[in-house]
């Protein structure tokens, strides 16, 4: 049988009421199920910040361009972004990238909730390819092929 790796650390303090206020702001205002799918965002970010802070302290401008060239596919940087932007990105940066979020923005759904629906039913289609999970991370290339196929409605 097959171990799955754990996508995310849970957070040190567990009862931080700070913390568990802001994440219920960021359950409500991204129609997310739990609050494992924005610890899997922050390990997301996590990783890249890491990435980014020891090619800085490497100088290897082979792999700088790899990450900023990766970061600028998924949309989360713009043109002329170096290293300290990857550093400055946040939570809400990751979160603004996923399918779920960009079906609601797009106009595709109505409502954050409504558009997890639709991707879970199977009705949101890339490239004529149906993608059925939310947390997926839109390339901005394939942001402009995303279509709704919902029948009736």
């Amino acid at each position: 049988m097959r171990r799955f790796k754990k996508r995310y650390k849970r957070p040190k303090r567990p009862y931080d009421s700070a913390r568990i206020e802001e994440e219920k702001k960021i359950l409500e205002e991204y129609g997310l199920r739990r609050k494992r799918e924005i610890w899997v965002a922050e390990d997301i970010l996590r990783n890249y910040r890491r990435r980014a802070r020891e090619l800085i302290a490497v100088k290897d401008k082979e792999k700088i361009d790899l990450l900023l060239a990766k970061l600028k596919k998924l949309g989360l940087l713009g043109k002329d972004s170096t290293l300290d932007d990857v550093l400055g990105l946040s939570v809400r940066d990751i979160l603004n990238r996923r399918l779920q979020t960009i079906v609601w923005k797009k106009g595709i759904a109505n409502t954050p909730k409504q558009a997890r629906q639709y991707i879970v039913h199977g009705h949101i289609m890339i490239n004529k390819r149906r993608i059925s999970s939310p947390s997926y991370l839109v390339p901005v290339e394939e942001e402009e092929k995303i279509e709704a196929r919902i029948k009736g409605g």
